[in-house]
């Protein structure tokens, strides 16, 4: 509970309408979309305005009071969960876009605006913003950048972070500082632009971004190719990189993900088969027809048993709409569902997947495997229930079996989801101790008194078991 005084301060700042303490206007605040990780903060704050965060950060700063910055709660590492009390910071008052510049080709936006919303400004002007994270329906811009977001189409266009070219951050002693802008070329120091996409709210508040927009692709087709086994829609994954085609989307889906997306959207998916590669380009027509037809050529060299190509531009967005729905799909089936996140070197996707079909046997948890194989990030999922004490307990194993084998593979313990809480204790496996510490050095130089998002990304303790990386 905040004191009577920093209380009247921060009212002072917002007003009253724009402090919510009491329990039950907290309780929604307390939770991401995490399973298993809830606590109470002790107050929710929404600024209006950039000087209304640094006004609200300088009190917590002086107070010691920690800072949650939150978009919609779309976490999946419980990074927005205030697991240390304090306060919850949310931007529904700062949603806007300010300013859509279509002779530098960006797009300045406000932290709290929902990514769809802004991508259907910028498309209305014939621009295009490729990064499409699977909750771009109701996740906010704020949100994507403290995570550095990918999403469906980051194979052939990168992620979020190769899209934020200028931000505007409140420091943790409430400084604003401004980074990059409108410019093709910026070398002026450190890039702190790129220091601040991906630091989860540990370092400041984002407060305004400027974002790199292209031209919007003149068209685009969507297939669906079929194989009997998992070695075959790996073994084309890296067949069509290697024959120098970079489709836009290059997603794979597994027998029971299959089955299950199916049985929820009912746009005729061919259960029975082992693995499913949704494949979709874009373009001119004429790079698209001629890209569209090559691969085809290779998938059913590969030994893909069946290739379609959706014959209209609504059947392709069927499709798509299919695999963003994967996880909703997979939630009806348990009180609770994890989704993780883990990425290898695209050629290893076969063996990673058959890697995590094993270790869900040994620990007798079930797990359905979807993802982003072009660029070698999978989503294994478990469907579970958390009252079930002994099950989390095997789920946790299974979960550290499969970042182990990531990282054995050449791979990462996160290719989009962050670090969080849930992540942290396994960073050092990744980076190591000596990196772990030059990270905590770069977070202590900027956040001394450790208000900002603490608890996340510094594990208090990490895991035992050392893994090298091949």
């Amino acid at each position: 509970m905040l004191k009577q005084e920093v209380r009247d301060m921060l009212v002072s700042i917002v007003g009253d309408d724009n402090l919510r303490d009491s329990q039950q206007d907290l309780i929604a605040y307390s939770y991401d979309a995490t399973p298993n990780y809830q606590a109470l903060p002790d107050a929710v704050i929404k600024p209006r305005n950039t000087k209304d965060v640094s006004e609200i950060v300088k009190v917590c700063n002086e107070y010691k009071i920690p800072i949650v910055p939150r978009g919609n709660a779309t976490n999946l590492c419980a990074g927005t969960t205030p697991l240390e009390g304090g306060i919850v910071m949310i931007f529904t008052h700062m949603n806007q876009i300010l300013e859509l510049d279509e002779e530098n080709l960006t797009v300045t936006v406000q932290p709290g605006i929902i990514t769809l919303n802004m991508i259907e400004a910028v498309e209305a002007k014939g621009l295009f913003y490729p990064p499409d994270p699977s909750s771009m329906k109701i996740s906010t811009i704020g949100g994507n950048i403290n995570e550095c977001s990918g999403g469906l189409r980051g194979l052939k266009y990168g992620v979020t972070r190769d899209y934020v070219i200028g931000l505007e951050f409140v420091m943790p002693n409430g400084d604003i500082v401004r980074t990059g802008g409108k410019l093709a070329k910026d070398v002026a120091g450190y890039d702190l632009t790129r220091l601040m996409v991906g630091s989860e709210g540990t370092l400041g508040i984002i407060t305004e971004a400027t974002l790199k927009l292209i031209p919007k692709p003149e068209s685009k087709k969507t297939m669906l190719a079929m194989y009997n086994s998992l070695e075959a829609a790996g073994k084309t994954v890296s067949a069509i990189i290697a024959n120098k085609i970079i489709p836009t989307t290059l997603e794979f889906l597994d027998q029971p993900t299959i089955q299950v997306v199916e049985d929820f959207a009912k746009i005729g998916l061919p259960t029975e088969v082992g693995a499913i590669l949704l494949i979709e380009q874009d373009g001119p027509l004429e790079v698209v027809e001629r890209d569209s037809n090559k691969i085809a050529e290779i998938c059913e060299e590969g030994g893909a048993i069946s290739v379609k190509i959706a014959e209209t531009p609504e059947e392709g967005e069927a499709l798509t709409t299919a695999r963003r729905a994967a996880l909703s799909a997979l939630a009806r089936l348990k009180p609770t569902t994890i989704l993780e996140d883990a990425t290898v070197p695209r050629s290893k996707i076969a063996e990673m997947v058959r890697a995590i079909e094993e270790i869900a046997e040994r620990n007798n948890v079930r797990i359905c495997t979807f993802g982003h194989a072009g660029d070698g990030n999978l989503h294994p999922t478990c469907m579970t229930d958390a009252r079930d004490k002994e099950e989390m307990e095997r789920v946790e194993k299974a979960f550290e079996e499969v970042f182990e084998k990531a990282i054995e593979l050449g791979g990462t313990i996160t290719g989009e989801h962050g670090v969080g809480v849930m992540k942290s204790p396994y960073l050092a496996w990744k980076i190591g101790e000596t990196g772990v510490n030059a990270m905590l050095a770069i977070k202590q130089s900027f956040d001394p008194n450790n208000i900002m998002n603490p608890g996340k990304m510094f594990a208090k303790e990490s895991r035992k078991r050392v893994v090298v990386q091949k």
